[in-house]
């Protein structure tokens, strides 16, 4: 069964924290430029979260922000077909995250992977601060928010959605109960027709008996196509699928996205940290100077050494930007010493000058027009509200905070 993109929901946001480089490009933002046809897409400009380690200074937060959107769209993401928005134009996120802190235990925030990572690695900056702690629960409002059914990460960053999930299936289950679930539950499995009804009851009893998850995927299809059923008749049969309530906040899964290793000039992870980045709009003449200087396989002291891509940070560029016949011509004359550094560099400088070159000119037509940009994210505000009320509206009435 294959599930129509409106009823596959991602979201996935950025902290904006200047110009974009390839990192993210490659990273994140190409693989937001695919989906966004493939699934019903919210994108936002992660602001909050940049005050989570950047709070003492925000004196540039405003420039960043229309500076990521600009990237974002002269990138490819296309607002008519993905909701693009800034997380703070939906104050719903805030009120969510107030809610959920209310339900969390302080000690599943503390064992969060990047918790004490982040600490270590930005020593320099004071990150004693309840922000900085709550901030994977802020991540989780993003998500259940929309109620996204997908989060697209990298096979890193999997322990980061297990949060979520978990916060999720503990509102569930302290909110979640209803008077008369079943017998409301029956009532709902009949209101999806003769057919559709036994094949819920089938796939419910093949995921629970024998934990099918392609089972599971597939019930949930069929509920939330089902232009029968209320908003809070499928609640009840998503909640059903997995226990005895309501799945007012759905858990979300992985998307697993494929993540190529982009390597900075000085072959670390690409990062604005480490000063070692090229930009998503850099000037051709500044880029191709820095990728002839770029570090290569530090065995290969002489044009006449022979040397191993699977050392050279080059080599992973490559993997990138070059077709299967460059790739071979770099492993024969590299191992060979047939080519010098320059020459394996001269291909690859050519496919990056390019790319970016044409993302610039794009860009450059967006930093011409400020006001249809800002028209742009304004709509994309207005639309992500409308889905965030409507959640909130559930998450209220369930704690009986829908006060008359």
């Amino acid at each position: 069964m294959s599930v129509p993109a409106q009823n596959r929901r991602v979201l996935s946001g950025m902290r904006p924290t200047g110009q974009l480089h390839l990192g993210n490009y490659h990273g994140a933002l190409k693989n937001w430029i695919e989906l966004q046809y493939q699934y019903e897409c919210y994108f936002f400009i992660a602001d909050w979260h940049a005050l989570t380690t950047g709070y003492e200074d925000t004196s540039k937060l405003e420039e960043y922000v229309w500076t990521m959107a600009i990237d974002w769209l002269a990138a490819g993401l296309n607002p008519g077909v993905a909701t693009i928005f800034i997380q703070s134009r939906v104050p719903e996120h805030a009120e969510l995250h107030l809610l959920l802190s209310m339900i969390t235990p302080l000690g599943w925030l503390e064992r969060v992977p990047s918790y004490k990572d982040q600490q270590a690695q930005l020593a320099n900056r004071d990150l004693s601060t309840y922000g900085f702690l709550g901030y994977p629960l802020l991540q989780t409002a993003d998500i259940l928010l929309y109620r996204s059914q997908y989060v697209p990460v990298g096979e890193d960053q999997v322990a980061h959605v297990e949060i979520t999930r978990e916060v999720a299936r503990r509102f569930n289950h302290l909110y979640g109960r209803e008077q008369d679930f079943e017998r409301k539950v029956e009532r709902a499995i009949k209101s999806l027709g003769s057919r559709n009804a036994t094949m819920y009851r089938d796939l419910r009893k093949d995921y629970q008996e024998r934990g099918d998850a392609e089972a599971l995927a597939k019930a949930r299809a069929l509920v939330e196509t089902n232009a029968r059923l209320t908003v809070a008749d499928r609640d009840r049969l998503l909640g059903y699928l997995d226990g005895s309530g309501i799945a007012i906040l759905p858990e979300p899964e992985v998307l697993l996205t494929a993540t190529p290793k982009v390597p900075g000039l000085d072959g670390r992870k690409m990062s604005k940290s480490y000063g070692n980045t090229i930009g998503l709009r850099e000037h051709p003449d500044s880029v191709t100077k820095k990728l002839k200087a770029m570090q290569t396989d530090p065995a290969r002291v002489r044009r006449s050494d022979p040397g191993d891509p699977e050392k050279c940070p080059v080599w992973d560029l490559h993997k990138v930007y070059s077709g299967a016949e460059t790739q071979a011509w770099v492993q024969q004359g590299c191992r060979s010493a047939g080519i010098g550094c320059l020459e394996c560099k001269a291909p690859l400088i050519d496919k990056v000058v390019e790319e970016i070159s044409g993302i610039a000119r794009r860009a450059q037509e967006y930093e011409d027009n400020p006001e249809l940009v800002r028209g742009m994210i304004a709509e994309g505000c207005e639309r992500a509200r409308g889905v965030a009320r409507d959640t909130l509206d559930a998450v209220r009435q369930a704690m009986a905070m829908n006060y008359r």
